[in-house]
């Protein structure tokens, strides 16, 4: 059951999400808005216009019966009928009428928000739209890189104090033993999204987990050591995106004819920092990666235990699971400033030692925040699995996606947990994602 929350705390969160579109959307021009036709973007006008669209239809309209603000809309923004290659070609409205549609939206979900309390069902459907505006934001952000465009300029932003960034890189294994971990989300959470649903015993061999994330440095060893044209690391599906795509390097790297690297960080090149986690990388870099270090990407259970579990104690010396879970590494309190680099506020990565204060019961660091991190394992639905509301968010997908965990430095804080199951196709590499390795089992 969701937890029942205030209705200003809703109007707040609607109000926070939509601030930030704003603040993405309105410093770019009539031709950034829309862009050129890749495949792994969208027209950004088209983007913002969804947005409003989905929280007029799933609230607005098939909660609550409300007539449709747009007789088109339906057929402009219903990102399950309107395929991606025609979003350029569609008759979307302008900058403007866009904006005062998503005003108009916003209005009316708040007029309707009556009393101290929300009722459930408002609690989870009022976040939920909130929450897929944030996923939203968050591909705004990675679109501005893919694209070139500039770097954000965000108010949460501004007085962000940088120094905490530099802190180093952290090599080493934590040891976390055998036993039993229920995976996934029980009822007792205040939001889950479906595919969280529900926690399930699952059984926990002894591994060694990373304590941070790969370095660019590490990763810079392994391209040093031709590691794009080994065969022998590649899968074959690997391998065949690799030749195709010509990949000779992370995306966004750039020799600088010395022997070292530059970066290009939205549409400034800069140096590429040792410390930072190397972000932009697809699953099969990742993996072929894994490959040449001898060591091997996470399970997703493996990854949640790393950062939900906690070691318990049987009384006679012994190690082992505590059937406790925490809803972030650090424990159950909100992310703030000091213990993860969420939210954009630092408008990039952390080197890999910085943030302690957000290290898991067994010392993993950053396992919430910097970059996603991709697992092991394919996205599939968890035992007894039923879709909420919005069916087309996980249940289409399932088999197709690789699950990735923690959330990256664009990621809303409010939305991710230790539970929250992100999940892409493995050859993406738009999207802020790194990774951290777990020792090979002897």
């Amino acid at each position: 059951m969701t937890e029942i929350v205030s209705n200003q705390y809703l109007i707040d969160t609607l109000a926070d999400a939509g601030n930030r579109s704003l603040e993405l959307f309105n410093s770019l021009d009539d031709e950034q808005i829309i862009g050129p036709r890749l495949g792994i973007v969208n027209p950004l006008l088209w983007e913002v216009g969804h947005v409003a669209w989905f929280y007029e239809q799933f609230i607005l309209r098939l909660l609550y019966g409300q007539p449709p603000l747009l007789n088109n809309g339906d057929d402009l923004y219903d990102s399950i009928a309107v395929i991606h290659g025609i979003r350029w070609d569609l008759p979307l409205l302008g900058r403007q009428r866009c904006l005062q549609y998503m005003r108009d939206v916003q209005d009316k979900l708040c007029a309707r928000l009556e009393g101290e309390m929300a009722s459930e069902q408002d609690s989870f459907i009022y976040q939920f739209a909130a929450f897929h505006e944030d996923m939203h934001t968050e591909a705004y952000t990675y679109t501005r890189q893919t694209l070139e465009y500039p770097e954000p300029e965000l108010a949460v932003a501004r007085d962000f104090d940088a120094s905490r960034l530099d802190a180093g890189p952290l090599p080493g294994d934590v040891d976390i033993p055998g036993g039993s971990f229920r995976l996934g989300s029980d009822k007792s959470v205040p939001f889950m999204f479906d595919n969280e649903k529900w926690d399930h015993q699952m059984t926990v061999y002894p591994f060694q987990i990373a304590r941070a994330p790969v370095t660019n440095a590490e990763f810079a060893a392994f391209v040093a050591d031709d590691g794009y044209q080994r065969r022998d690391l590649w899968r074959d599906v690997g391998w065949g995106w690799r030749v195709e795509n010509e990949a000779e390097h992370p995306i966004y790297w750039i020799p600088d004819g010395a022997g070292k690297w530059k970066l290009r960080n939205f549409d400034r090149i800069i140096d590429l920092a040792p410390d930072k986690p190397v972000i932009h990388v697809n699953w099969y870099e990742a993996h072929a990666y894994c490959k040449w270090a001898g060591r091997r990407l996470p399970t997703e259970l493996e990854w949640e235990v790393a950062a939900a579990g906690e070691p318990s104690n049987d009384g006679g010396g012994n190690g082992g699971i505590a059937p406790t879970k925490r809803r972030y590494p650090w424990g159950d309190a909100p992310a703030t400033e000091a213990r993860a680099n969420l939210d954009s506020r630092a408008l990039g990565c952390a080197d890999v030692a910085a943030f302690p204060g957000g290290d898991s019961a067994w010392g993993c660091r950053q396992m919430l925040g910097n970059v996603w991190e991709w697992t092991s394992s394919q996205f599939d639905p968890y035992p007894g699995f039923k879709p909420d509301s919005y069916k087309e968010y996980s249940e289409p997908v399932f088999g197709t996606r690789k699950v990735l965990r923690g959330g990256a430095w664009a990621s809303r804080g409010r939305m991710v947990t230790n539970m929250y199951r992100n999940y892409f196709t493995p050859e993406r590499r738009d999207v802020f994602a790194g990774f951290r390795t777990c020792a090979e089992q002897d």
